[in-house]
This record gives C-alpha cells, structure tokens and sequence, in this order.
C-alpha cells in the first residue's frame, strides 16, 4: 500500500458518508456565548466597552507544548526582547506542559499572546477568546506541515492496516495531527475504532511520541513532521530508527495570536511585533530552518483553519466550553 492513500478531500467525502453532520457537530465552529462576532470573522471581538480592555505590565508569551519547554523558551528569547522593545513591557516566557494548561492560562486572562498547536487553534478560538493574526512560512510565503503515522523499523507494520491489534500513540484530543485527523483516516478508510481494533496511548506532545516510536515504548505514533524535522536536525533522533507509513496533505502549522480583550493599542503593537521581527541569524531561524520557515506572515482563521474545522465537524468535536 502507497504511504500515501489520499488527499484530506477525499478522507473528507468518506466521512461524510459514513457519519452526516449533526447539528452539535457543527456547532463546533461557534464561539462560546462569552465571547460577540459582529464581523462575522469567526473570532471574538474586542469589548465594546473599554473598560473591559485590559493592559497588563507585563505580557505572557507561551509557545505550544514540547519535550523541552525550556529550551524553547532560548529560542524565543531575541523575538521576546523585540517584542518588549515594540509594547514598552516586560514580557515573560510561560513554559507551558499540556494543551489544556495553556487553555486555561488564556481563559483565566493569565496568559497574554501565544502560539497554539494546529488543533488546539480552534478550541482557543471558540473557548478562551484567542484571535490568530500570524503562521510562519517559507521565504516564499509557502506554509504547512503534514501529518504522519510513524513505526520502528522491524515492527512488522508495513500499512496502517496493519496497526489493527497494535498500539498507536496520540498526542493529546485537542492536536490535530496528534489525534483527530489519524483517528478520523482509521475510521474512514479502515473502519478502525480507538481501542476495539486498536490500542491508544497518549504521550503529551509531537516530541514524546516520536521518541516513543524510536525507543519502541509505541507500535506506531501519529505526529506533526515539522516537528520531526527540528528533531532530525538536532541529532535528537535520526532516520534509520523510524519508518513513515503514511503521509497526509498539507495543514496550516502553528496559529500566533493574542487574548481578544487586549486593549487595542498595545494589540496592534504586538501584532507590529511579529511582522517586523528580523529572523536573521536567530535562534527562532536555527530551530525551524530545516522546516523551512523564514518569517512570520498574516492569517485569516476563517480561511486558514477551514481544513481543520471541516475535520471537526466531519468527525463529530463539539467543543465543551463550559
């Protein structure tokens, strides 16, 4: 079998017929009653009132959760000093451990400007108030990562037919590539359910389960290979100690954005911030050159996220925003 069995279209017209939308289904896409869209852009407004805008002293940054956070939080640091620069505030960088905690850090106004994981991008948007404005890209402003299922050489998985009876690894319900797009490919294609044909193991992050795959804790792991990449190209693991069986088509990569009830000033200066960064001979463009980002550039989530919420809804995510 091919490692690549078919665009994200066709994965979407075989769901389409094997589950039809319902109504809660769809409402995947609303924003909680908490939050107004007069404009119609899928994302919060700005409070009407400004005496709801806030503007702290200080601004929290926090990037998707990784293996390290630590070590990330150095690669942030020249985009941080850029950023303090631009608002006049220090800007502190929170090392986030799992999806649900950076949620929540936003949705407790605790957490101020943030890059949240492909996934994780519209629960944010629809249940912590999160307004996407920037995606890296390429020079040429080409973007996009793609899902794949990896195994260890000698697993004897030479299919994703074969994972039936085997542990496959997640990365956590909200990730993208790490949960919904791998399990709505097995339901569709394969008629596979999470644990009666499979067994499910969720290790936290892209990062722990690649290194699950290679230090074979895990069958097999569905990641996102931009994160593979950063990996390969720091020695963490080479390609002899893994296999890809499956390839999807490209998906937006991480969503940056800020908490919609900044004041609007000190948004638009957070926003110049991440168009004007220099990343020449940084940090930031040593850890994702080998994924071929050069820059920061503008997105709709309208447009941009339609993949990811057309999966959403195909597979039946609700998000519970209570």
């Amino acid at each position: 079998m091919s490692k690549r069995l078919g665009s994200i279209c066709f994965l979407l017209a075989s769901l389409a017929c094997l589950s039809p939308l319902s109504s809660s289904a769809l409402a995947a896409s609303a924003l909680s009653p908490r939050y107004t869209d007069a404009d119609g852009d899928l994302v919060a407004d700005t409070p009407a009132d400004p005496s709801r805008w806030r503007d702290p002293r200080i601004l929290i940054f926090a990037y998707t959760p990784v293996e390290d956070p630590a070590m990330y939080s150095r690669v942030w640091d020249e985009f941080i000093a850029h950023l303090e620069k631009l608002t006049g505030k220090e800007v502190r960088f929170f090392p986030v451990q799992s999806n649900a905690a950076q949620l929540e850090a936003m949705r407790a106004g605790r957490l101020h400007v943030a890059g949240f994981n492909t996934g994780s991008t519209p629960v944010a948007v629809n249940c912590v108030g999160f307004v996407p404005f920037a995606m890296m890209a390429a020079k040429d402003g080409s973007y996009g990562y793609q899902m794949e299922i990896l195994t260890y050489p000698g697993s004897g998985i030479d299919s994703i037919a074969d994972i039936k009876g085997r542990t496959l690894a997640f990365t956590s319900p909200t990730s993208n590539s790490g949960f919904k797009a791998p399990s709505a490919l097995l339901r569709a294609q394969f008629g596979f359910e999470a644990d009666r044909d499979y067994k499910t193991a969720y290790s936290g992050s892209h990062d722990n389960s690649i290194l699950g795959v290679v230090h074979r804790d895990y069958d097999a792991a569905a990641i996102a290979n931009e994160v593979l990449f950063r990996m390969l190209a720091r020695g963490v693991v080479s390609p002899e100690q893994y296999r890809s069986i499956y390839q999807s088509e490209s998906f937006p990569t991480t969503g940056y954005g800020i908490a919609h009830d900044l004041a609007p000033a000190l948004a638009a200066k957070i926003r110049e911030a991440f168009f004007t960064f220099d990343w020449e001979g940084t940090a930031l463009q040593r850890e994702f050159a080998d994924a071929g980002m050069e820059q920061f550039i503008p997105i709709n989530y309208q447009q941009h996220w339609a993949v990811v919420r057309t999966i959403d809804e195909a597979t039946g995510t609700v998000y519970n925003c209570d």
